[in-house]
């Protein structure tokens, strides 16, 4: 199934043909058969007459014109020289400068993305949809970027987007939401993440969202249309440049710990599946700490109660979410363990 939204641009740019060949029909017909009327031409005559006229090549004239049709002749110059120009120009441009390329480019993305599965969508690719994106591509997460601004978009063959307004329905499906994930809306008003918030939610009812919201009372709104989550970023910026000054060393390490760029050591989540030999076990009779150096800071039961710091005899259960720290490879094995 084609997306409506690559429908669209195929028709933007074949209307564009059409109109540019229509304008052209129109100023050859009209010069063609004004000397076939005015000066008694053939057609062919007529035809190559409006034509050199046009072009203005100055080629020799079939006949010598009476002041008739010197008169038509300055009328066709002046009222179809422009045209005729411009629809030249224009097919050219179309050609030249790639517009037909651009509209393959986006079939090919289009393409991409209706391959791509549990994917998620970040509405916005201002600064802080960038550095989200940014840190999804580094964990090797699938995203789709939804962005009306071209000009925020970078030219990179593996960046997939949309450009569109996120807030329609289209755009949502042409980015893929009824198999996704989850999406992010990090637009500039607290009004498009709410419009976006209601759709996604709509389009897709088992949809992971989170949304930014730019003032405090927006937070329960966004959180009555359906999302998640809600981030308000100036509410987070305070309490980090706070935190920064009472405990930099604790803020230096959680920094640390969870920026994409620092490999060596990450907090991760880990899900326990009700398969996993971890299952009944307590955290030493795992070997977490012993076999992975892992440690963990944290369990989310399955009700979703939260369990911090827990001890040695701390019993893991199916469902539960461990909240771990080590290194990369680490974490990868003891994620697979927990899955099998």
């Amino acid at each position: 199934m084609i997306p409506l939204f690559h429908i669209v641009i195929m028709n933007l740019i074949h209307r564009k043909f059409i109109f540019i060949l229509i304008l052209l029909i129109g100023v050859l017909a009209f010069g063609t058969v004004g000397y076939m009327i005015i000066e008694d031409m053939k057609f062919i005559d007529a035809f190559y007459m409006t034509v050199i006229t046009l072009a203005t090549v100055g080629f020799k004239e079939v006949k010598e014109l009476d002041e008739s049709g010197k008169i038509f002749t300055i009328i066709l110059i002046l009222s179809g020289f422009g045209v005729f120009t411009y629809t030249l120009t224009t097919g050219a441009k179309i050609i030249i400068e790639g517009e037909i390329k651009e509209v393959f480019k986006k079939r090919k993305m289009i393409k991409k993305i209706n391959l791509m599965s549990q994917h998620y969508i970040v509405c916005g690719y201002g600064r802080m949809g960038s550095i989200i994106f940014k840190e999804l591509k580094a964990n090797n997460v699938p995203v789709v970027v939804i962005e009306k601004n071209k000009n925020n978009l970078p030219e990179d063959e593996e960046f997939v987007y949309i450009e569109g307004d996120a807030t329609h329905d289209e755009v949502l499906k042409a980015a893929g939401i009824d198999k996704a994930k989850g999406l992010i809306t990090v637009l500039p008003s607290d009004a498009e993440n709410l419009y976006v918030v209601l759709s996604a939610r709509e389009l897709n009812p088992n949809l992971f969202i989170v949304a930014r919201a730019v003032e405090k009372e927006a937070e329960p709104k966004l959180k009555r249309a359906g999302a998640n989550k809600v981030v308000s970023p100036y509410f987070i910026g305070g309490l980090r440049i706070a935190h920064t000054i009472l405990r930099p060393t604790v803020v230096d390490f959680l920094e640390f710990a969870t920026r994409s760029e620092h490999i060596e050591i990450q907090i991760e989540e880990i899900e326990v599946s009700p398969k996993s030999t971890l299952v009944g076990k307590t955290i030493a009779q795992s070997g977490i700490g012993r076999d992975f150096g892992v440690i963990i800071i944290g369990i989310k039961r399955e009700d979703g109660r939260m369990k911090f710091n827990p001890t040695s005899q701390t019993l893991i259960k199916k469902g539960d979410i461990l909240i771990a720290i080590g290194q990369i490879d680490k974490l990868a094995a003891l994620e697979k363990l927990a899955m099998e």
